[in-house]
């Protein structure tokens, strides 16, 4: 599996517009997943001053076997973080910010007070903003994943299921399918924002394991969808088993819809927080 095929062939380093909004972390010193993950799509999405902010520093605590973000031990949190990527929201001019974070298990509250002051701070600074989260599981943690969408008051609330359950404890030995799916339950019961999820293929699923995936994340409360392409980020990650054709990505789309979900991204490139505006424009795509 070391050749790709001709439709995952895409440039990846950024020029121009792009090469600025990179700066303008620099300057800020200020984390994305865009970068931390090896997205393939940076150069397309910076060129759009599209980009996920990665807050709570630029190491996990948690060492997922298809993640390329570092792992290991934390550095204390930055308290001037709200601020940066408050400033950094105003001069990118974003009227939609998306904002994730490694996991943070060494904290008692796992980071959801961080995550709320973030939030608090980029409306504060950029009023009329929209905000798309993507958090951990928090354990499961209700009175954390409360505090997040009473507190910080997302538009989009979105955590990851990443992959099916047969699959799961192999990719996030420190995470759990049914946790993952309890979030996303107790998310959509406090009736805040859109709930939003994520589907990695490529890892030797097939598509029945990919349809029950789909009704479980639509029973537990998801409306909104992306599935990708997974793509191993280096020797020490998991091996890609498959590269999934544009004709399958097509058929899961299609899948999801038919399963109810109201708003599904699916293709190669597709990631988590892929074109995340549309998400909020289009909670009722027609298909």
């Amino acid at each position: 599996m070391q050749r790709y095929p001709v439709w995952l062939k895409k440039e990846f380093s950024p020029h121009g517009v792009a090469r600025e909004v990179r700066e303008l972390l620099g300057d800020l010193q200020l984390a994305t997943v865009c970068e931390s993950a090896v997205c393939p799509n940076l150069r397309e999405c910076y060129s759009q001053r599209q980009l996920t902010f990665m807050i709570l520093g630029a190491t996990c605590t948690r060492s997922c076997r298809f993640c390329a973000v570092d792992n290991g031990r934390p550095q204390p949190v930055a308290a001037d973080e709200p601020w940066r990527v408050a400033e950094a929201v105003r001069r990118l001019g974003l009227r939609h910010a998306v904002i994730t974070s490694v996991a943070r298990d060494d904290l008692q509250d796992e980071g959801a007070g961080h995550f709320v002051e973030v939030l608090r701070v980029v409306r504060q600074q950029n009023p009329g903003i929209t905000v798309e989260v993507l958090v951990p599981d928090f354990h499961g943690r209700e009175v954390l994943i409360r505090r997040v969408v009473e507190e910080g008051r997302p538009e989009v609330f979105a955590h990851n299921l990443e992959t099916i359950e047969r699959l799961s404890a192999l990719l996030r030995p420190q995470a759990d399918y049914r946790r993952s799916l309890d979030v996303l339950r107790y998310a959509a019961s406090l009736g805040g924002g859109l709930v939003k999820s994520s589907l990695m293929v490529g890892l030797g699923e097939t598509p029945l394991e990919v349809e029950h995936a789909l009704r479980d994340l639509l029973e537990a409360g998801a409306t909104h969808l992306t599935i990708g392409q997974y793509l191993r980020p280096d020797a020490a990650h998991l091996p890609v088993l498959e590269y999934v054709s544009p004709q399958r990505f097509a058929l899961y789309e299609r899948m999801a819809y038919d399963t109810g979900f109201q708003w599904v991204k699916a293709g190669p490139f597709v990631r988590s927080s892929y074109h995340a505006v549309d998400a909020i424009n289009s909670t009722h795509a027609l298909h």
